[in-house]
């Protein structure tokens, strides 16, 4: 469920967010969570495709979605 707080991020910036959204999994899967700007980890929480579990960043269902749909070539 998204929540107001959510969706309370500018357009623009949803997209270029979800632009580099594959980038941002490979520096994750490649243990560079450092390489991410902390601006991005924020608002990625923030859209709730990515979560802290235990002090570890990681993907959430939605951000799975996500990208999915940008693999897939979906808008």
């Amino acid at each position: 469920m998204l929540t107001l707080h959510s969706r309370s991020l500018p357009a623009p910036r949803r997209e270029a967010l979800r632009s580099s959204l594959l980038a941002t999994v490979t520096l994750l899967k490649n243990r560079r969570a450092a390489d991410i700007a902390p601006s991005d980890i924020e608002d990625y929480v923030t859209l709730e495709w990515f979560e802290w579990n235990g002090g570890n960043l990681r993907l959430t269902d939605v951000g799975v979605n996500v990208c999915k749909q940008m693999t897939a070539g979906i808008s």
